[in-house]
């Protein structure tokens, strides 16, 4: 019953929550973002087809587009750090991008990821540098974003380097003022409480001020990395998950699905558990190298549909036995929710996990189906006091709907 009420209360507040009304990321957001895969590589004479350029991100929105993935709703080609020069412009006080790496110009590659029908986003920083040590806007926010505007940008991402935590709470809100004040719809990611681990962030003023924001240590390309995410996640400190909802969300970093890092089991599970966090999906690996199997799981329209789901409700961790945990998210049709059973134990076989929806506080007379997602099987029709035994695999999940039918 505790859980059942904490599940409603969950959904009042997430419709209710006073967050940043800009009109854009009422769903989670969808693309791909440079940092994980590339880095800061700016070698483009010795590695052309990997370095941070123009051609890069060229490469990478023409594969969005020709591959199935703007369909499938992977719409933002994000350029994270190293892209500027290293000076700004000393009479406008403007950023340049690299000539060398960039030599038509942002303005000129936004138009081209435009004609592809896709968004493009750039990053900044807070602080007077990137962390990389390029030009940071703690003096010009006004002037950036009005390049940003003039760039043609749809998206902008301000990290918090060469900077005090003491700054936050005013250079965000200042930030999006300036990014409004524009006139375009620029989605705001922000990296303000990822700087404020140790202490409380203050949650609800994040949301006010920003369409999403990155709260957690950068993903690394390994199975530990990610289970360290999720595990931040389902400890949920300060009820992060509380603020989610439409044009907010939590923001665990980028898919890296199709990389070295995962093996295909665990980056189900990473597909999975970004689905169930109503997580910005963000891919952050190499489209013109990627096996099909890979491809496929990015693409999955039933575990997109759970991350895409109109509530917004961050899905919780409600229980963990050993190795062993359930969580659970309120999605549409009303009285459904989408459940993953994660086993992380390294070895051994099989898990049996034994459930049903009373287990997870779901007081109800109703009817459900429960189907998996990633394969549309039909697993059975259950009351919800009706048990089903679940197998799970080692370092894998089990990815579920219940659909409430009567």
């Amino acid at each position: 019953m505790a859980v059942f009420h904490f599940l409603c209360c969950l959904l009042a507040f997430a419709v209710a929550v006073n967050g940043l009304d800009n009109g854009l990321a009422r769903t989670p957001p969808m693309g791909w973002l440079s940092w994980q895969r590339f880095r800061c590589n700016i070698n483009c004479d010795q590695d052309p087809l990997n370095c941070i350029s123009e051609r890069l991100y060229k490469d990478m929105a023409d594969r969005l587009a020709a591959d199935g993935y703007k369909e499938a709703g992977y719409v933002y080609v994000n350029i994270d750090d190293c892209w500027a020069a290293k000076q700004r412009d000393p009479v406008t006080m403007k950023l340049i991008p690299d000539p060398k790496r960039f030599p038509s110009g942002i303005k000129a590659l936004a138009d081209y990821v435009h004609s592809k029908g896709l968004k493009l986003g750039i990053y900044g920083d807070m602080g007077t540098f990137t962390c990389g040590g390029y030009p940071g806007s703690k003096f010009t926010m006004a002037t950036d974003a009005q390049t940003f505007a003039e760039w043609e940008i749809d998206s902008f991402k301000m990290d918090g380097c060469y900077s005090t935590t003491d700054d936050f709470s005013t250079a965000y809100p200042i930030m999006e003022f300036y990014l409004n004040q524009t006139g375009r719809p620029i989605l705001f990611s922000c990296s303000w409480p990822a700087y404020e681990m140790s202490f409380n962030p203050n949650y609800p003023k994040i949301a006010k001020y920003c369409n999403i924001w990155r709260n957690f240590d950068d993903i690394d390309d390994s199975w530990d990395s990610v289970k360290s995410i999720i595990k931040y996640y389902g400890d949920d400190a300060y009820n992060f998950s509380s603020v989610a909802g439409p044009g907010n969300f939590n923001d665990p970093d980028m898919i890296i699905i199709g990389n070295k890092g995962l093996s295909p089991s665990q980056e189900e599970v990473q597909m999975a558990m970004w689905a169930i966090m109503a997580a910005p999906l963000f891919l952050s690996n190499d489209l013109r190298n990627i096996s099909e199997r890979s491809r496929n799981l990015i693409l999955n329209k039933g575990a997109i549909a759970i991350n895409q789901d109109p509530l917004g409700i961050q899905g919780k961790r409600l229980w963990q036995i050993g190795n062993i945990q359930v969580w659970l998210r309120p999605v549409l049709p009303n009285g459904s929710y989408a459940i993953a059973i994660l086993n992380e134990n390294d070895g051994g076989y099989l898990s049996p996990v034994t459930i049903s929806l009373a287990d997870l506080g779901v007081v109800d007379n109703g009817t459900y189906v429960l189907d998996e997602v990633f394969t549309g099987s039909y697993i059975g029709t259950y009351g919800t006091k009706d048990s089903v035994v679940i197998k799970v695999d080692v370092s894998s999940v089990f990815f579920g709907k219940y659909t409430r039918k009567s």
